[in-house]
């Protein structure tokens, strides 16, 4: 069972919104039952907090607003635009061009350097290319400055990086070239409180200056106040 927490708001003028979505389900192969998640309406901007225990569905749920699942129920509206039908190339394109996502195993290229692996989405996509300010390099020095990775680093293969710094990598390669969207699946379970904190804090106001909405999942409720609004997943009977 899924539920949704009134904090969640609705706008009738979807080029406002990042996010809707509608009568969303998803049945893994071989399961009986398919997980149901509530309609979602996120505006532009703003920032969104999900949380459930193991088995709620949480990545789940990511991987169908990320595109790398198609629904077997419901429909996904990206920035207005309604990526249900489309097929597996047309995804990957818009997830190139819009979205930055942090996975929760990283899924850093192993062969790259620091700097190779954040300006990776800017080889990927013309869109983000363009939009990376000055140019990429600079955009992705000044990312992992701000990120507290030393410069010692930036030309070291990443694999030689602690797994903090290593998150921290993802997040600036997930922030890099101004994505509207930023997904993140638990991307602060390798730090510290303090860094945590701090990783949180960084992650949102650069996602504002970019004008980006967060979708942030974690098991953890203490982090749910830095955020506009908050979806709650339970487990299925």
């Amino acid at each position: 069972m899924t539920k949704q927490t009134p904090t969640q708001t609705r706008s009738s003028a979807s080029n406002l919104q990042a996010v809707t979505t509608s009568e969303l389900g998803y049945r893994w192969p071989d399961s009986k039952a398919a997980l149901q998640f509530p309609d979602i309406t996120l505006e532009r901007g703003e920032h969104l907090f999900i949380k459930g225990p193991s088995g709620s569905g949480k990545s789940t749920l990511l991987g169908l607003l990320a595109g790398m699942l198609r629904p077997t129920s419901g429909t996904v509206s990206l920035l207005g635009e309604d990526i249900t039908p489309f097929t597996n190339g047309q995804r990957d394109r818009f997830r190139a061009d819009h979205m930055g996502v942090i996975f929760q195993q990283f899924n850093l290229v192993p062969y790259l350097t620091t700097l190779a692996n954040v300006t990776l989405p800017c080889r990927l996509s013309p869109k983000r290319h363009q939009l990376a300010k000055p140019e990429p390099l600079q955009e992705a020095a000044a990312l992992l400055a701000e990120l507290a990775i030393p410069q010692s680093h930036w030309h070291q293969p990443v694999t030689r990086l602690s797994v903090g710094q290593q998150q921290r990598v993802a997040a600036a390669r997930a922030l890099i070239g101004h994505p509207e969207l930023i997904l993140a699946d638990e991307p602060t379970s390798a730090l510290d409180t303090d860094n945590r904190d701090r990783f949180i804090e960084l992650l949102l106001t650069l996602g504002q200056k970019a004008g980006s909405s967060v979708i942030f999942v974690s098991h953890d409720q203490s982090l749910a106040t830095h955020f506009d609004h908050e979806l709650i997943l339970e487990t299925h009977p």
